[in-house]
């Protein structure tokens, strides 16, 4: 089913359509959950005037929208549960596909199957087989489903212009790490049962330019606890880019040219899924399951800089939804409907809130605004500031796993089962 509330005439170049650069990755430009553009709408919900499209997407996949001039690119996968406990093979393969829909009038222009799977690896029921968000750019989308293959597509044709399937890792519950783009290089992560490491491709090519393993003591042989489902950062310090990426006990800086290691800090935990962010001279690292959930560190220096963390914080720190990071405020929402706001320096709480609902999504950032997005299809939005005001209610049809996405003054945003463009109507 595809509902249509209007069509507005959006201009074919990116940059005439956007103030801000394309929401091409997971978290958006730059990777932080925010948007520069003004204007984005505040109160909607299902089958109000704002709704400009909704369209239906079958199958079952929390990977988020990614957006490039008139396009919206998805990755999909069918409505198939794995086992908790064992492999299992199907008497049918199941098709891994790539969805683009028109921006401007939310029709599908090319649903692309990429790979066949016979057998899945141990899955956990919350996650899909299409949980990683793809990476778009110019002529080009990167879609990607861990160890079951990764695709480079032109964007005009939806045709193939590489594929890999040869990096090998169980996930054990599900891959989860999206890949980023920087430079020439295409950066995928895989933190799994048995194999973790990290991964550059030619993204011309697709061929590894540098593969390099985790190679820490994880004080553990229990495999599931050495799994991670984090995207990595490209920072800057000190005059030098690092590749920071998080996983299961530590996080390490590599040279993103050479994948030669730069830094290690052990903060210990698993599974974690954030991505960390940047700011106040500080890298704010998710660690989920740890002791310590979130931690501050100082990324200068080498070797180990453990001693480099400078606050930690287990106080209704998220597992899945990412941090929003505003001047010296750290915004959260965790998985159980609290948000909260630290001092970005201290790590002191400033304030928290309880607000009903599950979160696994990631929260956005707009014109000082925070909206959050439940699994029961609740959308509070709240001001970033040092007190909590919220402003705005809103209410869907089904519930969000997948984060949203920005395009110049609409919200794209994904359900468990429609994709919707949402913009302010006067």
């Amino acid at each position: 089913m595809r509902w249509f509330g209007g069509v507005l005439t959006l201009c074919l170049a990116t940059t005439a359509f956007a103030d801000d650069a394309p929401w091409n990755q997971f978290r958006g430009p730059r990777g932080d959950g925010t948007t520069t553009e003004k204007g984005l709408p505040v109160q909607f919900g299902e089958g109000t005037k704002e709704i400009v499209w909704k369209t239906a997407i079958s199958g079952r996949a929390w990977s988020s929208p990614v957006v490039w001039g008139k396009q919206i690119w998805l990755s999909n996968a069918p409505d198939i549960q794995g086992s908790l406990k064992e492999r299992v093979k199907l008497n049918k393969p199941m098709e891994l596909s790539a969805v683009c829909v028109d921006l401007e009038t939310g029709k599908i222009l090319h649903n692309r199957k990429l790979f066949e799977v016979s057998e899945l690896q141990v899955t956990h029921q919350t996650n899909t087989f299409a949980s990683p968000t793809s990476f778009i750019e110019e002529g080009r989308v990167y879609i990607h489903f861990g160890s079951y293959g990764t695709a480079c597509l032109d964007t005009k044709t939806g045709q193939t212009i590489w594929e890999r399937r040869d990096l090998e890792c169980d996930h054990w519950r599900g891959p989860g790490s999206s890949p980023i783009v920087h430079g020439d290089l295409l950066y995928l992560t895989f933190d799994g049962y048995d194999f973790q490491y990290i991964a550059a491709l030619d993204k011309q090519t697709g061929k590894t330019v540098w593969k390099k393993d985790r190679g820490i003591d994880y004080h553990t042989t229990d495999g599931d606890a050495k799994k991670g489902y984090s995207t990595p950062a490209i920072i800057e310090v000190g005059g030098r880019e690092l590749l920071v990426s998080p996983f299961a006990y530590a996080t390490i800086a590599y040279a993103p040219k050479t994948g030669e290691p730069i830094w290690t800090v052990y903060h210990k935990g698993m599974n974690a899924a954030g991505r960390p962010l940047f700011g106040n001279g500080l890298l704010y690292i998710n660690t989920a399951d740890g002791p310590n959930p979130l931690v501050a560190v100082n990324p200068e220096g080498q070797g180990d800089i453990t001693k480099n963390i400078v606050w930690s914080s287990s106080k209704q720190i998220p597992k899945r939804p990412s941090q929003i990071l505003v001047g010296d405020l750290l915004f959260m929402m965790n998985d159980t409907g609290v948000a909260s706001c630290l001092d970005a320096k201290s790590g002191k709480e400033i304030w928290s809130k309880r607000i009903a609902g599950t979160y696994w999504s990631s929260p956005i950032l707009a014109n000082g605004l925070i909206y959050c997005w439940s699994q029961e299809g609740d959308v509070p939005v709240f001001k970033a500031d040092r007190e909590f005001e919220l402003v705005a209610e809103n209410k869907f049809a089904d519930g969000f796993t997948a984060s949203p996405a920005v395009a110049g003054k609409s919200l794209i945003v994904r359900t468990k089962t429609h994709l919707y463009r949402i913009e302010k109507r006067d």
